[in-house]
Parts: structure tokens; C-alpha cells; sequence
């Protein structure tokens, strides 16, 4: 990759597409660096005024968008941030695949995003969520994973490695599902180079052309993955800075109905009795509504240590609801993945497939450090409400 003099931003993490040419200053370019941000030193990110480095935290909302990206740019040694496709997993030292399996259908999870957020105590750091994909699962099964590693670590060189010189395939001593790239223990009996999570991926692959291949040089020495239609669509997320201009106005709704917007030409004693109707779920979706009216393609939310943008009265948790990490630490909120995910995902069954209003991610508040393993957090799901 190549890297920015001025700033030391590698000019291919620029984010949304809006930013294209931006000549704007570093504090400015760090809002919208893509979570990939590979390497990006603490150091560089930001400066403080003493010259030392600063929590990437702003307190500012970042919201993720999805774009369509080289699959070089989203291999696991560019610590991307992305939708579907198969792990770019951090640590090497892969989870179990019993780790990664539905509690209601027992079917192996699938990626549903990754998001690279580096912290003060943490040079690499990775959140990744899977989820059961299967339509008719009535115990749907989310998992978050938390892997983070130092700068000098056991996997990866110090400084960046070209996005040109990165390699096209996961090292083979990694043993990875050919379907969904999680750990894979399990070989086909006859080749014994096809590697799988379990018995459920083989059957898949079997059918979908390993049966013409086992054996065969098209195979590969190291069993290869394979094309599986089973995965979400692979897609880039970048970030952008929220919009807070309207911030006011939007609070202002919140006395309204949901699908009512504050007009200037309305008479007081009109909005004074929609304010008194209006229920609890009216506001809260309201506010949603119009937060998300400012950025309506907005897949996820991150603000670390800030609170979600609920979509329901319904259904939010207490603090007593969010368990500790298993370090004893608090967890907090770091980001949501919204509804509009779904539209990108390819699940079209009505009232059968995977479904949400949203999905509220909180970690370890100390980010605790793991070592090479991957650790479990916490996720909330929320639905919109049945009224």
C-alpha cells in the first residue's frame, strides 16, 4: 500500500467515496480513514498537543457503509473492516469450530462482519460476528469474538506490508474450512487435502464440486477454498464522520409522532396535543427515524463508550442485562450493526430468514488482553416493535 507522507495515512484507507482528492488536514482525514486502517500507528493517527499519542475515541459518532472492494484490499494481512465473505481472522490461533455452531439448529456460523478498531492498549484489534444463516432457525444463534494483538506480535511484521505484495491466499498451515474459512479439523476421506469445519460443509461441498475434483491437480496441494454460495456478499465497510448539524432539530422531534417532522408552519396548540398523545415507542422511533434520515445507507454505528440508537421501546437492556467480561471488567457499547445490513445480504424470505431492527455490540470496557485467543463478547439483538 502506499502511504501518505504528509500524514502517514496509507492513501487507499481513505473512506466514503465522497472524500475522493480530499486535500483536508490530518484531524480531518482521521474521521475518515476506512477501519482497515492497516498500521495505522497511534502515533500518526493524531497528535495531541504534547506531542504524545491520543485515544482514537472523538466522541463523535462514526457510521460504516458498505462499497465494493479488490479482494486483495480485504485479506486477513490488511486488517480490513468488512461485510460476508470468509474470516479475515487476526490471531491465527483460530477458534474451535464447536466455538462457531447455532444453539437452536447446531449449524455452523457464518461471517457477518468484521470491524478493525485498534485502541490505546491494543496496536491490532478486531471484532468480528457470526451468525446462523439457516431460514427456519428458531433459536438464532449471534457470537461476537474480540481478537487483538501488539504491534510485535506472533503473526504479522511491524510495519506494513504492501497491499501489492500481500498474499492471495491464507497460509495453508492455517487448515480452513473450504467453505466458510473457520477452523477446519476435518478431511475428506478420499483426497485428504479438502479440509472442513464439519460434516455439514463437506455434504455442501460435495455436492457443489468436490465430488468432480477430489483427487484431482485442480484440487490444489493444500485442498484450496472454494467459491461457496452459502456466504453473505463480501463488501468493504468504510467510515464517515456522523453529520451533526441537525442534531438539534432532531431532538426537537422527539414530541412528535414517529412519521410527523417539526414544521414551522404548524400551530403551537397542534403540536402541543401531538405531544401529549405520542407514546413512548412513538419517540423512540421517531428519533431513530430521523437520526438515520441523515445518512439513510448506514449499515453500523460505532461509538465506543456511547449509547445505541434504539429502534423500539421494547427490549433494551439494563445494565444488569449486559454480564461482565470474563476478566471482571464492565463491558460497554461499542457499536450497532443496523437494519439496513440486510439489504445487502441476499436474505429475501419474508418472515423466515435473518432478521433484526438492530444489533448492539458490547465489549470488554478494558479491552483485556486475550493473548492469541479470541475472546467472547456480548450482543444484544433488538426487533422492531410488533405494534
Amino acid at each position: 500500500m502506499t502511504w501518505a507522507c504528509a500524514v502517514g495515512i496509507p492513501n487507499s484507507l481513505i473512506g466514503h467515496s465522497s472524500l475522493a482528492g480530499t486535500t483536508a488536514p490530518p484531524a480531518v482525514l482521521q474521521q475518515h480513514v476506512t477501519w482497515r486502517g492497516a498500521h495505522l500507528d497511534h502515533h500518526v493517527r493524531m497528535a495531541a498537543p504534547d506531542g504524545g499519542p491520543v485515544s482514537p475515541d472523538t466522541g463523535a459518532v462514526e457510521l460504516g457503509f458498505v462499497e465494493r472492494a479488490a479482494p486483495a484490499r480485504l485479506l486477513g494481512s490488511q486488517f480490513p473492516s468488512k461485510v460476508g465473505g470468509r474470516p479475515a481472522w487476526l490471531s491465527l490461533e483460530l477458534p474451535g469450530p464447536e466455538r462457531l455452531r447455532c444453539g437452536g439448529c447446531a449449524r455452523p456460523l457464518l461471517l457477518l462482519l468484521q470491524v478493525y478498531a485498534p485502541r490505546e492498549r491494543a496496536f491490532h484489534r478486531a471484532l468480528m460476528l457470526f451468525c446462523c444463516a439457516a431460514p427456519r432457525c428458531a433459536r438464532r444463534r449471534f457470537v461476537a469474538l474480540r481478537s487483538q494483538l501488539g504491534r510485535v506480535n506472533d503473526f504479522y511484521p511491524a510495519e506494513p506490508q504492501p497491499e501489492a505484495q500481500a498474499p492471495l491466499r491464507p497460509p495453508p498451515e492455517l487448515r480452513l474450512c473450504r467453505v466458510c474459512g473457520a477452523s477446519g479439523p476435518k478431511t475428506c476421506s478420499r483426497c485428504r487435502r479438502a479440509r472442513y469445519c464439519g460434516e455439514e460443509h463437506q455434504r455442501a461441498d460435495w455436492k457443489a464440486g468436490h465430488r468432480a475434483e477430489c483427487g484431482t491437480a485442480a484440487l490444489g496441494a493444500a485442498g484450496d477454498l472454494t467459491v461457496s454460495t452459502l456466504l453473505f456478499p463480501e463488501l468493504e465497510l468504510v467510515t464517515e464522520r456522523e453529520d451533526e448539524q441537525d442534531e438539534d432539530e432532531c431532538e426537537e422531534t422527539l414530541s412528535a409522532a414517529a412519521d410527523v417532522c417539526m414544521s414551522e408552519v404548524m400551530e403551537e396548540k397542534v403540536l402541543d396535543a401531538m405531544a401529549k398523545h405520542a407514546t413512548k415507542e412513538d419517540r423512540i422511533f421517531a428519533k431513530f427515524k430521523k437520526r438515520i434520515e441523515l445518512a439513510p445507507d448506514q449499515v453500523l454505528r460505532y461509538d465506543r463508550g456511547g449509547s445505541p440508537l434504539w429502534v423500539s421501546g421494547d427490549n433494551i437492556p439494563t445494565d444488569s442485562d449486559i454480564p461482565n467480561c470474563a476478566c471482571g471488567a464492565k463491558r460497554e457499547f461499542e457499536f450497532q450493526v443496523m437494519p439496513q445490513l440486510l439489504n445487502h445480504l441476499k436474505v429475501d424470505r419474508l418472515g423466515e430468514s435473518l432478521d433484526w431492527g438492530t444489533l448492539v455490540v458490547y465489549t470488554c470496557a478494558q479491552s483485556c488482553d486475550p493473548g492469541n485467543a479470541y475472546i467472547l463478547e456480548f450482543i444484544w439483538k433488538q426487533d422492531f416493535s410488533a405494534e
